[in-house]
Formats: structure tokens, C-alpha cells, sequence
């Protein structure tokens, strides 16, 4: 049934989804014999933010395990955290007018407070379509391979595709949204919105599972089997509690969400078996694609599957193609089908939380079903509106094997783009874009940048350009680099339209350390400026919780991988948005200044300030004197 239908036909279905055991509602299987799930409180003494406190990992271990090695995490101390100090509110004044001071400014109107979360992953770690053993393949620093990753680590740190975290993902989203839920008791937020990659590997019964934890439905977040549901803490159905009923929820796409394992096109790629793998019985096997995604094709290595039978999540079926005398296989579940973009969306109106349809439901239908951009106006006594934006790569992209984490616009998002960004100017509208993908962040090329190919309906300077252009863009939210930085793009004229000027504020996953989600508070200044105030949240976990458990395998996991992140824009891309070269003393070029290093915990705060336009401030001046 699509959106449409869907919402025809609501009013005549009794509201059974809630019942335990009905396929898309977590369960799927009869659930006779299974006692009633638990749930998992979280630990309300201790619901704080970053500004409050954080999470800070111990020091690394002395002796070197594998990230598979989880059986072993205690006996060598990895895992370890303390509860540690209070993370500052940077005040930054970057994009203002060189001539601009915030001293003695003081907020004085709060227009609106909303939390973000992205990159949840919510995974069927049973699924035999995955790509784990990809991990295990170690290219030793300064090796040939690593050379050409330009990387000076061994490839062991892409816990991307492995990572003990997958055992426990719906659970810490329970936490997260059981966080968001007492934060509201103290001080009211008006919305919450997820930045994308809700699930690992679009898969339906991911995106139900991730559905169903905001909707406070029981989950069952096993698959084929169903094994060690009885006895193995990860595998236990549990009652989610749920979103706040009085917070509206939006949804934006991630690549992850409408690609398999966020790279892939799954029903027009160049791998024609794709989509009979997620629902078949046979562990899938294939190249290594992170050398060159174009070994997609190959059938080199069996990638493995979680034992959900053992208490560490054991991989199995994992290796050389070679190695098997018979190929390692699965019980079968249809309910892991991958899922196309429109189906995707589409699942969005099976909800009990609101808004049905979760912003999907806002499309307008002239677009057609692929379309998954919308915007709307959180508070209807605020000149604010949010723009929720798919800037991932299109699925009927033929045979290209590239991996599709480009951010990306056809013609008919960027006319609409356009076409919001102009309504909005005119209006005297602040906007915020939601996109799951940064902008100007990573190396031109990578996979985690913009596509400048002729495929793309817009390069990334003229993408900048328009968004300066119109001068009342607050700030680009993403996720996608699973990182929390704050980036400044500076107004090509700083001195005479300071305006057009904007933040892009990104937020960490759910899913590795930190776990972090994002509120955002945004205020009317004294002098009519604005403050955007960023703030990372670690959610309540309780001690002895598989959320717990969770926030221990992740700072195991940065533990062993060691990962120093890149988190500053590459000196090509600052020539690119400024049209001038930013170099040090020796007139070598040197990363963005305006992204500063994130702290040891992984988190940053900022309160944020903007200027605006003479229009936008006589507006704001007329509404709140």
C-alpha cells in the first residue's frame, strides 16, 4: 500500500500493531511460548549533557587483540570509561563581520529546541548480505595496499562493516529515546529528527525494528532462527518504551537506508544476485570492495554472519571462498528483502507516533515516489522552517560499482531546492537543511563527499553559492561521518553581508563511540542576532543494561582500531568555497581553521552566532521587541 491509500484507508484499521509477534511490529513469529520482554530502564539519576559531564574512555591496553576478539574484552581491560568533566560551550563568532562583538549580547528569546540523531544502524547482525570479514583483512601500515588508501593504519580500523556495536542497536536507540524523553520533562523540545542511515543495510526488518522502538512496540531483534532468544541478553525480545507522544518526529534518508550496506545499488547494480542473497539461505561472498568497489563481482571471500547463539556474538561462515568444502549458509527470513527508496519511505505511514508518515507524508506527490524532500515549519509563531533533503546517489545508476556515499542532487531535488531556498527568503523565513550527507568536508573524490560528475545536476560551489545567496540559512545538519564537527562557511563579502554566512553543524552515530545524539537550541540575541546553541547528549544508560554493554563494546571498539579520525577540510576545499588559498608561515596549505579539533571524548558544544539580513532582523524586531 503506498503513502496515499495508506492514509485513506487508516481510519478503518483497528489498531492491532502493537500486539507482539505481528510481522512489522518486531516480532514476525508466533510468540506463544515467549514470556513477556522486559524492558530497560534507563538511569534517570544521571540524564545530563555533555555541558554536565562525559564519557571518557580509558587508556588504551597494553596487549593488542582483534575487534573479534569481544570474549576477551574484560580480560585485558578493554571497554574501559569514566564518568568524566564537564565539556565547554564554545562561543563562535566566526561567519560575523570582522567589525562584529558578542560582548555583553545575551540570548533573550528561545524560538525553538529540537534533538537530532542520525546514523543508527539498526542491524540485522543474522542477515547473510553483510560485508564483516571485510575487518579482518589487516594491510599493515605503509604496506602497498594501505599506501593507496592513503591511510598509515592497517585497513583493521573499518569497524564500519564490523563492529561489536552491531549486537546491540536497537537497544541503545531505546536508551536514546528514553534520554530524549526525560530531557523533555525538564525543558520542552519541540521536534526530533533523524539525519539518516536508520538502518545498516536497508532491509525491512531493520527499518521495522528502528520504527518500532520510536513507536514503544516490543521487539524482537533476532532474524532466521530466531537462536538464543531464551538465554543470550542481545537476542532477548524487550518492550521499547517509546518517543514522547507530544514530540513530533521527522525522518531524513541516508545512504544506508536505500543501499546495501550504504554502497550498493541492490536491484540495478552490477551484482544481479543482490537482492536474492538478503532473503536466501547462502552467506554471501564477494571481492574485496574496500580496495576497489568494483570487486563486487568477484565471489573471493565469505563475509560471515553473528552466531546469535553465543553470549559474544561469534562470527561465523567468514573466509576464503576457498577454505569452505560447502558454502556456509543461514536459515532464511523473508522479512530481511531489501527495500527500495520508495518502499522505504512508504513504511514511514505504519506508525503510532507522529506525524504519520514522519515528514513523508508533506512529499509532494507531483515528484513522484522516489522523491523523499520536504520541509516544514515546526512552530507556526516562529519564521522558521526546516528542509529535509535527500542529497544521496540514485539507485538506477546501471552497472557503476562506485561506492555510493557521494552527496548528491538530480535535477528535480535541486529545482526544488531552489525553489524552498527562494520561498524562504522571500517569506523572511530562518531555515535550517537537513541532509545526511556534509558538504566540503572530506577529500574531493572520497565517498564521503559531493559527486562532482556529470551525473550531478549541481557542482559543490554552486551548491555553496546558492545557499550563501540566500541569505537566511542558519545551518546545514548531517551525519554520515559519524563525527561531531562544526564547520563555518564565511560570506564571500564578510564585511558589507555578513548574512550570507551559515554553520554546518555534524552530529556523531548512535551506533559507535561516542553514541552521541544532538539538541539544538536556537535564540534571538539582544542585538538581533541569532545563537544557535549545539550540545551533545550521551544517552542514560543503565549499568547492567545491553545498552550498557553496548557503550562498552564502542570504546572497546575505538579502543583496538585507534582511529584518529580527519576531522578538518582539506586545503582544496577551503581554495574552493573562499577563492583563496589558506596557508601557514611557509606558505604551505593548511586544513580548515574554522573546524576545530573535536575533544578526546569525541564531542564538541558551540553556541553559534549569525548575523542577519536588514529584512530578516526588522521581522524578528516586529515579532519579539
Amino acid at each position: 500500500m503506498d503513502r496515499r491509500n495508506f492514509l485513506k484507508s487508516s481510519v478503518l484499521t483497528i489498531p492491532i500493531a502493537s500486539i507482539y509477534g505481528l510481522p512489522g511490529c518486531g516480532g514476525g513469529r508466533d510468540s506463544g511460548s515467549v514470556p513477556l520482554p522486559q524492558s530497560y530502564p534507563i538511569d534517570l539519576g544521571n540524564v545530563i549533557t555533555t555541558a554536565q559531564g562525559t564519557v571518557v574512555p580509558g587508556a588504551i591496553p597494553a596487549v593488542k587483540i582483534q575487534m573479534k576478539d569481544v570474549a576477551d574484552f574484560n580480560r585485558y581491560g578493554y571497554g574501559n570509561w569514566i564518568q568524566g568533566s564537564p565539556l565547554n560551550v564554545v562561543t563562535r563568532t566566526d561567519i560575523t563581520s570582522i567589525s562584529y562583538s558578542h560582548t555583553g549580547v545575551i540570548k533573550k528569546t528561545k524560538l525553538l529546541k529540537f534533538f537530532a540523531i542520525t546514523d543508527i544502524h539498526i542491524t540485522d547482525k543474522e542477515s547473510p548480505c553483510q560485508l564483516i570479514y571485510l575487518q579482518q583483512l589487516t594491510y599493515p601500515a605503509g604496506s602497498p595496499v594501505a599506501q593507496a588508501l592513503g591511510s598509515t593504519q592497517p585497513w583493521s580500523w573499518m569497524t564500519s562493516v564490523y563492529s561489536p556495536v552491531m549486537l546491540y542497536t536497537t537497544q541503545v536507540l531505546d536508551a536514546a529515546i528514553q534520554t530524549v524523553n526525560a530531557l523533555h520533562k525538564e525543558d520542552p523540545i519541540d521536534f526530533g529528527i533523524s539525519l539518516g542511515d536508520a538502518c545498516n543495510s536497508t532491509q525491512y526488518n531493520e527499518l521495522r525494528w528502528y520504527i518500532d522502538v520510536i513507536d514503544g512496540k516490543v521487539i524482537d531483534p533476532s532474524s532466521g532462527a530466531h537462536v538464543g532468544t531464551d538465554n543470550i541478553d542481545y537476542q532477548k525480545p524487550f518492550q521499547a518504551v517509546g518517543l514522547d507522544k507530544s514530540i513530533p518526529f521527522y525522518q531524513t534518508l541516508g545512504n544506508h537506508d536505500h543501499f546495501c550496506i550504504g554502497s550498493f545499488s541492490v536491484y540495478h547494480g552490477a551484482r544481479t544476485d543482490l537482492a536474492q542473497s538478503y532473503t536466501g539461505d547462502t552467506i554471501f561472498a564477494t571481492g574485496d570492495v574496500l580496495i576497489n568497489p568494483s570487486n563486487l563481482t568477484k565471489t573471493d571471500y565469505y563475509m560471515g554472519v553473528i552466531d546469535g547463539s553465543t553470549p559474544y556474538g561469534d562470527i561465523v561462515g567468514a573466509g576464503p571462498v576457498a577454505n569452505f568444502s560447502t558454502p556456509p549458509t543461514v536459515v532464511p527470513d523473508p522479512d530481511r528483502r531489501s527495500l527500495t527508496k520508495a518502499e522505504w519511505v512508504n513504511e514511514f505511514f505504519n506508525t503510532t507516533s507522529s506525524p504519520v508518515g514522519h515528514g513523508f507524508n508533506l512529499i509532494d506527490q507531483e515528484y513522484g515516489e522516489d522523491f523523499a524532500c520536504y520541509s516544514f515549519v515546526p512552530k507556526s509563531n516562529v519564521p522558521l522552517k526546516v528542509i529535509v533533503l535527500d542529497v544521496t546517489q540514485t539507485e538506477t545508476d546501471g552497472a557503476d560499482t562506485t561506492i555510493h556515499g557521494h552527496g548528491f542532487l538530480d535535477q528535480a531535488r535541486w529545482d526544488w531546492l531552489k525553489q524552498q531556498l527562494a520561498e524562504g527568503k522571500a517569506a523572511d523565513q530562518l531555515m535550517i537543511i537537513s541532509a545526511h550527507i556534509p558538504i566540503a568536508v572530506a577529500p574531493e573524490g572520497s565517498y564521503m563527499e559531493w559527486w562532482d560528475n556529470q551525473a550531478n545536476a549541481v557542482t559543490l560551489q554552486e551548491l555553496i553559492v546558492e545557499l550563501q545567496t540566500n541569505t537566511n540559512v542558519l545551518m546545514w545538519i548531517a551525519g554520515h561521518r559519524h563525527v561531531n564537527a562544526v564547520k563555518a562557511f564565511v560570506s564571500p563579502d564578510p564585511i558589507d553581508a555578513p548574512e550570507k554566512g551559515f554553520w554546518q553543524v555534524e552530529t556523531s552515530s548512535l551506533r559507535d563511540y561516542p553514541q552521541q545524539f544532538r539538541t539544538f537550541e536556537i535564540y534571538v540575541n539582544s542585538d538581533y542576532t541569532i545563537s544557535i546553541v549545539a550540545t551533545n547528549v550521551d544517552p542514560a544508560v543503565q549499568i547492567g543494561t545491553p545498552a550498557a554493554t553496548s557503550r562498552k563494546y564502542a570504546v572497546a571498539a575505538t579502543q583496538i582500531a585507534n582511529d584518529q579520525h580527519i576531522y578538518q577540510t582539506p586545503s582544496e576545499l577551503i581554495d574552493l568555497i573562499t577563492q583563496k588559498p589558506v596557508v601557514d608561515a611557509q606558505n604551505d596549505p593548511v586544513s580548515d581553521p574554522s573546524i576545530a579539533p573535536m575533544d578526546p571524548t569525541g564531542s564538541y558544544n558551540a553556541e553559534l552566532i549569525k548575523q542577519l539580513s536588514s529584512a530578516m532582523t526588522a521581522k524578528l524586531k516586529a515579532l519579539f521587541p
